[in-house]
């Protein structure tokens, strides 16, 4: 399968608050390997090759902007089930799941932070 991103470095304005946010949710969308530091959260994907790599740092003066992260879910009862673990980890501003078109169902939501994410299933463009 082809990579759709090498990796994300996202940005923080407290690490210790956005930890316990981050721990629940990447493994749950695949990020299972944990190679977290003091200074960084690393996952990575255990897909074999190159993984795919998503990391969390602590910026004091971080500000949230408009960007949105999207994850590919494999259905839409990945996406409800993804729903719960958000809002179990203290997801924010969650609207859905539910169908945005009739080929496009997603979850959208924030992470302590407020950086915007959002997990989809889609069958088309």
């Amino acid at each position: 399968m082809a990579r759709r991103y090498d990796h994300v470095d996202l940005r923080v304005r407290s690490l210790a608050v956005a930890r316990p946010f981050y721990l629940s949710l990447l493994p749950a969308l695949g990020f299972t390997r944990d190679d977290s530091n003091e200074k960084w959260l690393e996952f990575e994907s255990e897909d074999g090759g190159v993984a795919d790599y998503f990391a969390v740092t602590e910026s004091h003066d971080h500000v949230p902007g408009q960007n949105r992260i999207a994850f590919w879910a494999a259905s839409p009862a990945v996406v409800d089930r993804l729903a719960e673990i958000v809002i179990k980890s203290g997801g924010n501003n969650v609207e859905g799941p539910g169908y945005e078109a009739p080929y496009y169902y997603a979850v959208f939501f924030e992470d302590p932070d407020g950086n915007r994410f959002e997990i989809c299933h889609r069958t088309r463009n």
